[in-house]
């Protein structure tokens, strides 16, 4: 079943010019970018995106990371396009990451992973809806 889902390629990974090797590793796996936006989070902004994990130990240093650059946001489309992109994504944390997936080659840790993904369908309509609001389409 065609799907979309959300990728936001992280400010470590934009500042070291990674930008160009995750869509490749995206593209490759037959996923397609249907959307795409650069911009710089606010506080708030970010906030409210990672609100589920207010009041957690992390989450200060979280939104402190997120907004300290550019992210790009990515609406990628295909089949079974939440499942296909963690799979490319690999696991959270790059150290627990399978090799040759993006956070094992391009993350430094849980937080600066390179990339964040939608963990379901129903996440991936909601964080569309955040960072393009009716837009995301493509």
């Amino acid at each position: 079943m065609t799907e979309r889902t959300l990728c936001v390629i992280k400010p470590d990974a934009v500042s070291r010019n990674r930008i160009g090797a995750i869509v490749k590793a995206f593209e490759d796996e037959k996923l397609k970018v249907v959307s795409a936006r650069m911009t710089l989070l606010e506080r708030s902004r970010a906030e409210e995106f990672y609100a589920e994990h207010a009041g957690k130990d992390f989450f200060d240093r979280l939104i402190e990371f997120m907004t300290s650059g550019p992210v790009l946001a990515l609406v990628l489309e295909g089949e079974d396009a939440v499942g296909r992109a963690r799979k490319v994504m690999g696991a959270t944390n790059p150290a627990d990451a399978a090799p040759g997936t993006l956070r094992a080659m391009y993350g430094e840790s849980v937080t600066k992973n390179a990339i964040h993904g939608s963990d379901s369908p129903r996440s991936a309509v909601r964080e569309i809806d955040f960072y393009f609001g009716g837009e995301g389409g493509g």
